[in-house]
């Protein structure tokens, strides 16, 4: 059987982004608060009866948190442009050795409604 486990987080961080429609806003320095979800799939160990330890999985997320919040995000090593797209991905590659691997990572804000999720073949 596999099951699949999840874990959430957030971050505030700052950015920038060059585009066409709103763009003087876009152009400004501004931020938001970020929602970040991860899914792993996996089998359950039969001796911990755990996909993964929820305590290594919130670890992990913590030092990816740190990499993020409260940082300007056109600043982050790894990460230009800072879209949604390239935050899920920059979580995804933070996290890619895990076992079992990742299935799903979702970014979101939920003040503007906006979201992004990258699907994973593990």
């Amino acid at each position: 059987m596999l099951y699949t486990v999840s874990q959430r987080f957030f971050f505030d961080a700052a950015h920038t982004l060059k585009r066409d429609i709103e763009a003087e806003g876009s152009r400004r320095v501004h931020g938001h608060t970020y929602h970040a979800e991860v899914w792993l799939k996996g089998e359950r160990n039969p001796a911990t009866g755990m996909v993964i330890d929820l305590g290594v999985l919130r670890r992990r997320l913590d030092e990816v948190r740190e990499k993020l919040d409260h940082h300007l995000l056109d600043d982050v090593p790894g990460l230009k442009p800072p879209t949604l797209e390239n935050l899920c991905l920059f979580i995804a590659e933070a996290l890619a050795d895990l076992k079992p691997g990742l299935a799903r990572v979702r970014v979101w804000r939920e003040a503007l409604g906006d979201a992004c999720t990258l699907e994973l073949d593990s």
